[in-house]
């Protein structure tokens, strides 16, 4: 999947050899996302974490890709404007926390392919007939999965956010909800804006239950709507 070359693989806990090679700004989005990672990998989520070392223009400044039965977690930050404008008009003070909310978004990609459920819909849910595989164009159909599993990767984060910080969770929320209302429209691979109105309701993260399982009570809910 990932066609990456020249790439620097860095362990969370930044040896001294690799972060001599990093910048500034990788280390902060590192950092931010270390509590993600150990979780990750506490749950045996199989995640290696690569830094793009060349300047990488126009990159989603973080993605998930999975190789081998691992997940590959890309930071490409430098030369790269959609560094800044996914973060515009977040105060500064928030950045750790949106740089938190990205990586624990990649945690649930991870969890979905480790799962072997990627692009798979949730058992016993079942599509309306006119819905089915086959009844779409073929790039509806990929938009349709695309924007699936990014709404499940969204509850994820929201669900780790809401557990950590949940006094900043309405911050996280409203954040998200401008990415995504700033990205495709309706129907696009990113409009996840429904499952996002479902995490807004009182209590939704209240749960005992992991951020895996909790966000899937939400993303099933979602799907019901989603044509």
């Amino acid at each position: 999947m990932l066609k990456l070359f020249s790439l620097l693989s860095v362990s969370l806990a930044l040896p001294a050899v690799a972060a001599a090679q990093l910048t500034d700004l990788e280390t902060r989005w590192l950092q931010a996302g270390q509590p993600v990672i150990a979780f990750a990998r506490a749950q045996g989520l199989p995640i290696d974490i690569i830094v793009q070392p060349q300047d990488a223009p126009g990159a989603v400044p973080l993605a998930l890709g999975y190789e081998a039965g691992r997940c590959k977690l890309v930071l490409s930050l430098r030369g790269n404007a959609q560094v800044d404008s996914v973060l515009q008009g977040v105060p500064a003070t928030r950045h750790g926390l949106m740089m938190e909310a990205m990586m624990a978004h990649e945690i649930g990609h991870c969890q979905r392919y480790a799962q072997g459920d990627w692009h798979a819909l949730p058992r016993g849910f079942v599509e309306p007939r006119s819905m089915q595989r086959g009844k779409l164009t073929p790039l509806a159909q990929e938009l349709r999965e695309t924007r699936r599993e990014e709404g499940y990767a969204d509850l994820v984060a929201l669900a780790w956010m809401h557990g950590r910080y949940p006094g900043q969770y309405q911050h996280v929320l409203a954040w998200m909800r401008g990415v995504r209302t700033g990205g495709d429209g309706a129907g696009g691979s990113h409009a996840t804006q429904a499952w996002l109105a479902l995490a807004d309701g009182a209590g939704v993260f209240d749960g005992a239950a992991s951020i895996f399982e909790q966000a899937q009570v939400l993303w099933r809910k979602g799907l019901s709507g989603d044509k």
